[in-house]
């Protein structure tokens, strides 16, 4: 296929590389990041995605999603499919499809997880709204960029997904890290603790993959510093959408409230910010009870 890819970032320039590896004509637009090999350089976002049979965006935020969408729907095909991967408000993904739509263009939400080892791999997971013909057609480029991809419904529904699945990941690492830093002080062994959690009903995904002590369970960010694989600041960013969605349909959402504002102390009046979401272990188990 052709493709237009705007936004080669940490993730966006992994992905693109990987579509050119695999033999499709891959032209790319970003303001400040360099080209992936074999990417072609546009000198726009527009013409980046002329003639394009797919249009992929990796962006920072709603806004800039929305900006970008002004630009580049006017300047595609009719049939094209205009898939954005970027983590944004769900409002916003809809607000896109229904611009897309309106001119002939299918329209997917397609936000991702896996982080930036997995846009290197190619074994991301993509969480995707959209009609079942915009999928279709995307499917085999989201097989060579990922391992695994859902088609969750309509649009909105892959960003739906994405905030849903990271209210619970950044709700079960604070408890994970409150567990270990509990543990800590009632004389606990860390790695006993883990042999108890991890094959009882503590079972997590925080507890079992991505271990937020240093030295146990499987290797993870705890074990080199905290250097991010998931920056905490991220987390937050993910956190926050998940309780603007919530105000927007209703729903209460207690739990996730807590987690977004835990973790915004620990980004804005912390030490958090360019740290892994993990390193909230430290930060408990230096602190008591108030």
């Amino acid at each position: 296929m052709k493709i237009g890819f705007i936004g080669l970032g940490n993730m966006g320039g992994p992905m693109a590389a990987n579509l050119a590896k695999a033999g499709h004509e891959v032209a790319g637009f970003d303001l400040f990041a360099p080209m992936p090999e074999g990417v072609a350089k546009a000198a726009s976002a527009a013409e980046a995605v002329a003639g394009a049979d797919v249009a992929i965006t990796m962006l920072p935020n709603g806004a800039i999603l929305r900006s970008v969408a002004d630009e580049i729907v006017p300047a595609m095909a009719a049939g094209a499919v205009f898939c954005d991967c970027s983590t944004v408000d769900v409002a916003s993904a809809r607000a896109v499809a229904e611009q897309a739509d309106a001119t002939g263009l299918g329209a997917l939400d397609a936000p991702v997880s896996g982080g930036i080892g997995g846009a290197s791999a190619g074994t991301l997971t993509f969480m995707v709204g959209g009609s079942d013909a915009a999928y279709a057609k995307v499917l085999p480029l989201f097989e060579i960029m990922g391992q695994k991809s859902v088609h969750c419904g309509a649009s909105g529904a892959g960003q739906a997904a994405k905030i849903c699945n990271n209210m619970i990941l950044g709700v079960t690492m604070i408890a994970t890290c409150e567990a270990f830093a509990l543990a800590d002080k009632l004389g606990l062994d860390r790695g006993k603790m883990f042999d108890v959690v991890s094959t009882s009903s503590g079972y997590s995904w925080s507890m079992n993959a991505y271990c937020p002590a240093p030295g146990v369970g499987p290797n993870s960010p705890a074990d080199n510093g905290y250097k991010p694989g998931f920056a905490s600041e991220l987390m937050l960013k993910d956190l926050r959408l998940s309780q603007q969605a919530a105000q927007d349909a209703d729903a209460d959402t207690p739990m996730g409230k807590l987690a977004t504002a835990l973790y915004g102390n620990f980004v804005e009046d912390e030490d958090g910010k360019g740290r892994d979401f993990s390193a909230m272990l430290p930060r408990f188990a230096k602190r008591h009870r108030v």
